[in-house]
């Protein structure tokens, strides 16, 4: 397998450059073929990314965790530059059996999960079943019993005659991009909306058919079901769990959230970053990064 990877810890722009090239590595994983970066070097952190991103969603976080940690980005089907078809299984539950796929076949051991969004339920479904993640990092995630009003329309909406091209015009009105149906939810700070979030996550929907199709696979699948069985889940995960919460969520309620740390059958804690909302790991990546390293350093060390 070829691979991409960096020993030392890169700085911001060499880790924004692999995600702009056009060669990444692959993990063969047999349905698809896992896009893969690696960066920096000791005890290894796998990274899971939610929808509609894909794994330069973590191109923040990368700089200020590969000195001590090897860090493992990987997209998942359907997004970013992934190989997949018609054929390849795209719901929460075959990205979580894809993700423990592409860690045995990196021959990784012991390792850590950092993930997020629709990331953090495939984390959880992850390590319920594998003993190898001796620790998760969680940013802003589903929340047992919960489904956001959103979610729900966008999935309906998938699921009727033209919805989908609906939904992907939307995202060329910067108007609605910015509003509570577009990513106003996902930041505090509208501004970041555009630019290289917009390069590198909206621009590549809009103007490529195979990654919005991918994109509305995940979307057309999301069902209540995975969400209300979570807390079963969060019983079979005794590894130590830190939930990293954007304070505003409107997708994910802080209060919503609180009440799943008693769930969890090993250690869990919950750190609240003010002045952001679900995208927390993009808004305020130095807080989150540092909230990694604690958990990290005692897991991994």
């Amino acid at each position: 397998m070829q691979t991409i990877e960096t020993h030392s810890a890169p700085n911001r722009a060499q880790v924004l450059a692999s995600f702009r090239a056009k060669a990444p590595a692959f993990v063969d994983v047999g349905h698809s073929r896992l896009a893969y970066r690696k960066f920096g070097h000791g005890p290894d952190v796998v990274f899971v990314h939610g929808w509609p991103l894909h794994s330069a969603t973590f191109r923040d976080l990368v700089p200020l965790l590969a000195d001590r940690y090897t860090c493992h980005l990987l997209d998942l089907p359907g997004t970013g530059q992934s190989v997949w078809d018609r054929q390849t299984p795209i719901d929460l539950v075959a990205h979580a059996a894809t993700i423990r796929r592409a860690t045995e076949r990196l021959g990784l051991g012991k390792h850590a999960l950092v993930a997020h969004d629709s990331g953090g339920l495939i984390a959880r479904t992850v390590a319920a079943d594998d003993p190898r993640v001796v620790g998760l990092v969680l940013g802003n995630t589903e929340i047992p019993g919960h489904t956001p009003w959103l979610v729900t329309l966008f999935v309906l909406a998938t699921r009727l005659p033209g919805g989908k091209d609906l939904l992907r015009n939307l995202l060329r009105s910067r108007t609605l991009r910015r509003s509570p149906l577009g990513f106003g939810g996902c930041f505090s700070d509208l501004a970041r909306i555009e630019g290289e979030f917009h390069e590198l996550f909206v621009a590549p929907i809009l103007e490529s058919d195979a990654a919005s199709a991918g994109q509305m696979r995940l979307l057309q699948t999301i069902s209540h079901d995975a969400v209300a069985r979570l807390a079963e889940v969060h019983a079979r995960i005794t590894a130590p769990v830190r939930l990293v919460w954007g304070a505003d969520d409107p997708f994910f309620p802080l209060a919503l959230a609180r009440p799943m740390l008693a769930q969890f059958g090993g250690a869990a804690d919950l750190v609240v970053v003010p002045d952001s909302k679900l995208f927390v790991h993009e808004e305020r990546p130095t807080d989150f990064a540092r909230e990694c390293r604690t958990l990290l350093d005692d897991v991994l060390r």
